[in-house]
């Protein structure tokens, strides 16, 4: 590839060129998805891709465009600190972009848009790397990423209450992970937010969310870790995910349906997994 071509393309205002077949130019911007390179990825890649799903470039090619970045996912997945995150993480951006899309514009079937979330679902559990800024290299940022993905997904109108209710099990499952550094980077925040667009659905009953919160109480409290260890190495992610629920459950609008009594059930939780916050401390 020819950077200096993208740079053309990005000063002309993305209009997509006429001189190359489009196939060709998104092979170009899927490589370029994946640079550890900062101005390549972040610079030219992502907006790229994003304007033109965003302009309808895409529509009729947009179940295949999807169908290629879920394969981007699977590009090193289980590694650890090297550059092959950038591919997944980005390809996972890629995949929100075109959820929305379709979201807009009707382009997906039920059966597709199901087998995407599952293929979002299984890449975030079994993500490992976790890193949010890298120094020289910008934006690894993989679990917000993928939290985008899943609030994209659960937005959805083919989404019911059995699947909504799956996702928020899914974002529990990667709020627990025991073996998961301590997210530093605003991905409890993003993942907040992923669940804020869960529940805006209104399709999850009152009875289905509290024990789903009482799950995450049991990891998040000091108490709940027993040993020499550190516990809030531990308990980091699950308590820090709760209290941004809490923020984007309270200032959030649109309001999510039966939001006084998710506010008092999400309290409660917070009271039960801080004890020391309201008697001794250490």
């Amino acid at each position: 590839m020819v950077i200096g071509y993208w740079h053309g393309v990005m000063s002309s205002g993305l209009s997509v060129p006429t001189d190359r077949p489009l196939d060709d130019l998104t092979v170009e911007l899927t490589t370029m998805l994946g640079s550890s390179d900062p101005a390549e990825r972040d610079g030219i890649a992502l907006p790229a891709l994003s304007t033109w799903i965003s302009q309808g470039v895409y529509d009729d090619h947009l179940t295949g465009l999807g169908d290629g970045m879920l394969e981007g996912l699977k590009v090193g997945l289980g590694e650890q600190g090297t550059d092959s995150v950038y591919r997944r993480s980005f390809s996972a951006v890629v995949v929100t972009e075109c959820v929305a899309r379709a979201n807009a514009q009707g382009l997906l079937s039920h059966a597709k848009l199901l087998e995407w979330g599952d293929h979002v679902a299984s890449w975030w559990l079994r993500e490992r790397d976790t890193r949010g800024y890298v120094p020289h290299h910008g934006w690894a940022h993989a679990i917000a990423h993928g939290a985008d993905a899943i609030g994209e997904i659960a937005s959805s109108p083919f989404l019911g209450a059995t699947e909504l209710t799956v996702l928020l099990d899914v974002v529990a499952d990667r709020v627990l992970d025991p073996d998961a550094a301590p997210l530093l980077s605003g991905e409890p925040d993003r993942i907040a937010g992923a669940v804020r667009k869960i529940l805006l659905r209104g399709e999850v009953p009152l009875s289905v969310v509290e024990p789903w919160l009482v799950r995450i109480v049991a990891s998040a409290g000091v108490g709940s870790v027993p040993g020499e260890h550190d516990p809030y190495l531990v308990t980091y992610n699950p308590q820090t995910f709760l209290r941004c629920l809490h923020l984007h459950l309270e200032l959030g609008r649109p309001a999510v349906p039966q939001r006084a009594d998710l506010l008092l059930s999400l309290v409660d939780a917070l009271q039960a997994s801080n004890p020391y916050s309201f008697g001794r401390r250490h």
